[in-house]
């Protein structure tokens, strides 16, 4: 499980190529650059210690883009400068130190992207630029737009003379309120396409020089639009209660892509994404049929091919290429099935829904064994975000607990994505409360219908996960145990600390700042209600969490006499990345279950 950690991502199509991301989990968690030639052939692009990593807004994204003459520009982790990497093998620097780069897009014998500064006063700027392609490294990128917060998908209109963008404000998070805008490039006139406070709005593309492309939750559901150049002649190409579109937490991905007959491939469902083709004249949309149940929202179209990154249970996440012509699904490593475990052994989800005050999505994952003697443990997942999802893909950490008897159900909480805005707002002022309640009713779920002991229910989540974690064992006595990987326990220092992209998040989630409301919602301020035994991992080089967050619930519940093991990883940010850091934490884990379960 700990070797597994490739991570395929963020696929480029084009003339029969198509290039991706991977991580190297026994490199020290780098990335490089793989490339599927069209004989078939697969090469990874990056040596060591070059590392394909943006780190804008933390999170980071897609880390290169594909010039014209199938050239690679990426940005390096270490110092956040592009390169363009030649077909040489040698990376030369495109940009000076002092800023970050993310949503490549090169046209025109120019990198267009997201550049990110932080003064040294911690301010945080933001602006699309231009870099060119044929610069030492010496020259200031061009400033195109600037003026907002933040910036996503920058996009050259055919003719060259538009540019479209998404932007949004403090304190607005991507998936509450956004606006499409368009600027002129030869007058610098910039004005509005769709959007506002209370509508998101993503992922533009141009149809032609007069016409995008966009996802709107305007109706309640990420759904895709056209519209004209001014935001005129707003038309809904396949309006449905489905998602078209996923929470972008990070820069540089889109959940469709246009084929070269004008069709739209297209992700779409409630929950896990589907693949289909949809025509935008007849709004008529056709499932494509593939080994994979899901998609990540990240398409690339070459002619009458699309190519993404599949999933399903038994079928780790693998860059596929499908041909429309032929309806074949492609997996470009092919060779990666090679390492996997006995399908046998994988555990398959089933997708049920959790009664209460309203109702909870989830995925059950029973224990492998079911000839152990009386009602199994299991363990409550909980996802970080938390406006993400927990969806039905293949994940040895899953299999790792079911072969060993532990069954999983991993919960959607109210606020999770993949079931329209409404769902995601549950969360709104309510974190602390409504995830909680909805965890302990998943818990109590497990009991009721005779699938967990109910004295062997343990929960465990990373990031927001590991706060819902510490919250629900401060406010119940349902769980055997808690495990929080890099979780938030206070909010005062987490709003004076955290990252500018999630600074104002708090605000959405809680309210505005209060230390007495704080005091009511933070794990560390009701530690006191803590009975059961917990488990905290933390890594030492986190910008999002800081590590003071899980050592100071450590130590608040070792002063009030509750057991509690606190794992703290040199080298490690938010996520771990490396295999012996991935080794370790998974081993303190079995190891805390063995223990409370007996």
């Amino acid at each position: 499980m700990a070797a597994s950690g490739t991570r395929p991502a963020w696929p480029t199509a084009r003339d029969g190529r198509v290039w991706w991301t991977e991580d190297r989990p026994d490199e020290g968690g780098r990335t490089t650059i793989s490339c599927r030639t069209p004989d078939g052939a697969c090469h990874d692009l990056l040596a060591p210690p070059w590392n394909a990593r943006t780190r804008v807004h933390e999170y980071g994204g897609r880390p290169y883009a594909v010039t014209p003459a199938n050239e690679v520009v990426f940005a390096n982790l270490e110092d956040q400068r592009l390169y363009l990497l030649g077909a040489d093998g040698k990376p030369q620097p495109l940009t000076q130190e002092g800023a970050r780069y993310a949503d490549l897009l090169v046209r025109d014998g120019q990198v267009w992207c997201v550049r990110e500064r932080h003064a040294g006063d911690g301010t945080v700027s933001r602006a699309i630029v231009t870099v060119p392609l044929d610069g030492d490294g010496g020259d200031e990128p061009r400033v195109r737009v600037t003026g907002h917060d933040f910036y996503a998908y920058p996009t050259v209109s055919p003719d060259g003379r538009h540019l479209a963008y998404v932007c949004w404000n403090h304190p607005h998070m991507p998936w509450n309120g956004t606006e499409v805008r368009v600027t002129s490039l030869e007058t610098g006139e910039s004005w509005p396409v769709k959007g506002g406070p209370a509508e998101s709005v993503l992922a533009p593309s141009w149809r032609d020089d007069a016409h995008l492309y966009l996802v709107s939750d305007a109706s309640g559901w990420w759904n895709l639009y056209e519209t004209g150049l001014r935001g005129e002649d707003v038309r809904a190409l396949c309006p449905a209660e489905e998602e078209f579109a996923s929470a972008p937490w990070q820069l540089g991905g889109l959940p469709y892509a246009v084929l070269g007959d004008g069709r739209l491939t297209v992700l779409h469902g409630r929950g896990d994404l589907r693949l289909g083709v949809l025509d935008p004249e007849s709004g008529t949309l056709t499932d494509l049929e593939t080994p994979f149940s899901g998609w990540e929202a990240a398409l690339t179209a070459d002619g009458t091919s699309v190519t993404g990154v599949g999933y399903a249970a038994t079928i780790p996440r693998s860059v596929a290429t499908v041909d429309l012509a032929s309806g074949a699904a492609t997996p470009l490593r092919p060779d990666a099935a090679a390492r996997l475990p006995d399908p046998a052994l994988l555990p398959v989800p089933r997708a049920v829904r959790v009664p209460g005050g309203e109702e909870v999505h989830a995925y059950l994952y029973p224990p492998y064994e079911p000839a152990v003697e009386g009602l199994p443990p299991y363990v409550i997942f909980v996802h970080g975000g938390p406006t993400s999802h927990a969806g039905s893909a293949f994940d040895l950490e899953k299999a790792f607990f079911t072969t060993r008897g532990i069954g999983v159900l991993d919960v959607n909480y109210g606020g999770s994505t993949g079931y329209g805005r409404a769902y995601r707002e549950r969360l709104h002022g309510q974190w602390g409360l409504a995830d909680v309640a909805d965890v302990v009713a998943a818990a109590e779920w497990l009991a009721a219908e005779g699938l967990a002991d109910p004295a062997r229910v343990a929960v465990r989540g990373g990031s927001a996960g590991g706060w819902t974690v510490m919250a629900a064992c401060c406010r119940s006595n349902v769980f055997a145990g808690g495990v929080s990987y890099y979780g938030v326990s206070a909010l005062g220092p987490l709003v004076a600390h955290t990252h500018d992209f999630e600074s104002r998040y708090v605000e959405w989630l809680v309210g505005r700042p209060d230390p007495a409301v704080y005091a009511e919602r933070e794990p560390l301020a009701l530690v006191g209600g803590v009975s059961c035994p917990m488990l905290l991992l933390q890594g030492l080089d986190d910008p999002v969490v800081p590590p003071e967050q899980s050592a100071a619930f450590a130590d608040a519940l070792s002063e009030r006499g509750v057991s509690c093991t606190y794992l703290a990883f040199e080298s490690e940010s938010h996520g771990f990345r490396r295999t012996e850091t991935r080794t370790a934490a998974l081993a303190a884990e079995l190891a805390f279950y063995q223990q409370i379960f007996s």
